[in-house]
């Protein structure tokens, strides 16, 4: 009797032993990869959990783990912006409406968690902000004038080493030199000021809002006339691509630029393959695009009860291997591994065509 009451003791102990050891797991290895709605909740678990969260070093940490897309920022012309959010659980924000910024914005931009924005005033001043912590930095004045309606794309790579934000903003903007060409300004977070390119982009039609993509060091927007002009940040060039579609909605997948049409009932996902086709000689064989998807949508989105895509503009967004495309009857998100649709739901205008519809990181960066 008394060996057995020694044994059932051991085992308690040992057993107690592997709980603490889990606990500690999932402490230190596990709670970086959730998102920042789902942490917030996490700190009432226990004290523990609550000052581990609570640190910078954690919220380090989880900026550098945690990549996946939370949601969509909207926003029309005249109203603030909102947010759809891919799982209302764990993904979300504060302040949806950005209230906590000195004045009303217009949201420009995003990359893992951070917001560019732009303020509605006269001044029009460029804001950096994580809507999740309500931190924000106002930018100085740009050299150049960007017009109303500026090209930014903002690029923001987390790294294991830089325990403070370093991001950089690039905007394409008409040249006031030159009738019909382009010029680069970038702002710099490490030397705190913009620099303008001496590189001039000549032949541009206009630019089309919010299409501007970064991929390894090049940044890609789509023009009015279908075409896609990139410029290379490493060698200070740019480049115009010809494609015809102009309903495409540029993205990221798979480390490569992608492109996202919906034509004649089918959605096409083509992915970049070759940067400098236009380089290449005559009759060369060499393709800029391979197609890695191809689907015919409308007959699926009816049996759905989604209705069928917008002619004008269906494709929101596309990177991952998430997909968003606007219905007649309100806003759904196809997956292109398992190629199924979901609805979305929100306080988007569903029937703005023109709605900015930007993709978020629920990411406790820290600027």
């Amino acid at each position: 009797m008394d060996r057995g009451r020694g044994l059932n003791k051991i085992t308690a102990n040992k057993n107690s032993k592997i709980y603490m050891d889990l606990e500690d797991i999932m402490r230190e290895h596990t709670l970086p990869f959730l998102p920042a709605k789902s942490l917030f909740r996490f700190k009432g678990v226990c004290r523990d959990w609550k000052l581990q969260i609570s640190t910078p070093f954690f919220a380090h940490n989880q900026s550098n783990s945690f990549h996946n897309c939370s949601g969509f920022f909207c926003q029309s012309f005249s109203n603030p912006p909102s947010f759809i959010s891919l799982d209302q659980n764990s993904y979300g924000v504060p302040d949806p409406s950005l209230l906590f910024l000195p004045e009303p914005v217009y949201i420009r931009s995003s990359c893992n968690g951070l917001l560019c924005c732009q303020g509605r005033t006269h001044d029009k001043a460029y804001y950096i902000c994580n809507p999740v912590t309500k931190q924000w930095k106002k930018l100085p004045k740009p050299n150049a004038d960007h017009g109303s309606n500026p090209a930014l794309v903002l690029i923001f790579e987390p790294s294991i080493l830089n325990f403070v934000a370093e991001y950089k903003l690039i905007c394409a903007f008409s040249s006031a030199d030159f009738e019909g060409a382009y010029e680069f300004e970038i702002y710099n977070s490490t030397e705190g000021s913009w620099r303008i390119f001496g590189e001039i982009y000549f032949g541009a039609e206009e630019h089309k809002p919010k299409s501007g993509v970064h991929v390894n060091g090049i940044i890609y927007w789509l023009f009015d006339s279908g075409g896609i002009v990139l410029f290379d940040l490493t060698m200070q060039r740019s480049q115009r691509f010809h494609h015809g579609d102009i309903n495409g909605c540029l993205g990221v997948m798979n480390g490569k630029l992608s492109l996202v049409t919906v034509c004649n009932e089918t959605l096409t996902v083509s992915v970049l393959s070759n940067t400098y086709t236009n380089t290449m000689a005559m009759n060369s064989r060499v393709k800029a695009w391979d197609t890695k998807l191809s689907v015919n949508i409308n007959n699926r989105l009816e049996l759905s009860g989604f209705g069928p895509a917008y002619d004008r503009r269906p494709v929101l967004y596309a990177s991952g291997d998430l997909i968003v495309i606007r219905g007649e009857r309100g806003l759904y998100s196809f997956n292109t591994k398992t190629q199924e649709f979901g609805g979305l739901r929100g306080k988007a205008d569903h029937d703005d065509r023109y709605v900015v519809f930007i993709g978020y990181v629920n990411s406790l960066v820290d600027i």
